[in-house]
């Protein structure tokens, strides 16, 4: 078995449900070549839920799925090593916010880059088996890895419920490309600022989550639907 079968192998065995590598060599300076993108999903009756108002279950629910992917890269990371290889694990501890709410190397750029989906009007990943409903982490390496096709362009064609069902209005409806700043896609402070106010309303939990973008995801609700 390769070096890419093999990390891919062990990924999958410590619970990725999507395995794809980029190549990095074209994105800033990160440091590496590569980026190991993974997504678990989340269960179909949570994203039900989020239909119609975010829940306890789902605020609970965010760490625990956060928890699990820095399980599953610090095992792929950990393989890499052991083979000789540097690679860093993008864990939740790791990964540094600025003031403006961005990382250094996003997750969702190295997924875009090792073609697990795009970026969609809902500024999220959005992904051909699961819609939206995701959350994905990334391994950065200099491994030899190979790398699959990147997905450089929206797929989301004429469709817009996430920018009609938006509570705070804050999607712009646009399509995304390669390379195309956050703040054509999303009002983020408008964004952050109502889903912290509907969080409240439904939980009583003083948070930014929402989730209704993603529920509603035309290749979400496909998701949904499938046994």
């Amino acid at each position: 078995m390769g070096l890419t079968e093999g990390l891919k192998e062990r990924l999958f065995e410590s619970g990725a449900a999507l395995v794809g590598v980029g190549d990095l060599k074209s994105v800033g300076e990160c440091g590496y070549d590569t980026g190991v993108s993974v997504a678990v999903p989340l269960p179909k009756h949570v994203i039900r839920d989020l239909q119609e108002a975010p829940t306890k279950e789902y605020y609970e629910l965010y760490d625990i799925l956060n928890n699990k992917l820095n399980g599953i890269i610090t095992a792929g990371e950990k393989f890499l090593q052991e083979k000789g290889f540097d690679a860093y694990a993008q864990t939740t501890d790791r990964v540094q916010i600025d003031s403006d709410n961005r990382s250094r190397l996003p997750h969702k750029t190295v997924a875009t880059r090792a073609g697990l989906g795009w970026i969609g009007k809902n500024n999220l990943l959005v992904t051909e088996t699961f819609g939206s409903a995701v959350r994905i982490s990334s391994l950065l390496t200099n491994a030899p890895l190979k790398c699959g096709s990147p997905i450089d362009k929206s797929r989301c064609g004429g469709c817009s419920l996430c920018v009609q069902k938006c509570p705070a209005q804050a999607l712009q409806g646009v399509l995304w490309e390669m390379g195309m700043p956050r703040e054509k896609l999303v009002d983020v402070k408008k964004c952050y600022k109502k889903q912290t106010e509907i969080m409240y309303e439904a939980t009583g939990i003083e948070t930014d989550l929402c989730g209704k973008c993603f529920a509603v995801c035309l290749y979400t609700q496909k998701y949904l639907k499938r046994d």
